[in-house]
């Protein structure tokens, strides 16, 4: 069971490279692009669920991630890029973000995840050590502006999660972990 989840895991994140990738260009390019990403995903956000437009102001910072996630069967792989923004500096930690697990499902998805931090601890952990780990439950079926996800918020307490489908068709109950990292050439 243990090489069959690690090669499915390792499939699977090759099959999905692509789909949650920023694109080709230089580095301004590529940074232009998430920020671009960000914007996008924000002003859904607030259109959605107007409240967390405060919320985000008065955080100590927040974090937004574009992420591509497959689930076959018992396995569940994602990768993804995103940027962590600190109110208090106004500085930019540019980052990628990989996501494994197990669980029952079937499916492609095309997600938003925002991060929003109630305490520079839990920014500075999140920017260090970036790794969470829980489960997660969801249905999607859309595409484009057509079609209905299960959206989700979660409280950490020092920290808020919202997540917002783009399109896909999943329907998965799994436990996984997730790994955000530093982007090195873009900071």
């Amino acid at each position: 069971m243990t090489y069959f989840f690690k090669a499915s895991v390792l499939l699977m994140m090759l099959a999905i490279g692509g789909c949650a990738s920023m694109g080709s260009g230089d580095n301004v390019q590529k940074r232009a692009q998430i920020i671009k990403m960000k914007n996008e995903t924000l002003a859904q956000l607030y259109q959605e669920k107007p409240d967390t437009r405060a919320q985000l102001r008065s955080a100590v910072g927040y974090a937004v991630f574009s992420n591509a996630n497959i689930n076959l069967l018992l396995v569940s792989a994602g990768t993804g890029y995103g940027v962590v923004q600190n109110n208090q500096t106004g500085q930019f930690t540019y980052m990628n973000m990989a996501e494994g697990g197990v669980g029952l499902g079937l499916g492609v998805k095309d997600y938003r995840l925002i991060v929003v931090f109630h305490t520079a601890a839990a920014l500075d952990t999140f920017v260090s050590n970036g790794w969470t780990f829980g489960g997660n439950a969801d249905a999607a079926a859309k595409a484009s502006e057509k079609g209905a996800a299960i959206q989700g918020e979660v409280y950490y307490g020092e920290m808020s999660v919202y997540t917002l489908t783009q399109s896909g068709l999943a329907l998965q109950a799994t436990v996984k972990g997730t790994k955000f990292w530093p982007d090195k050439s873009l900071n």
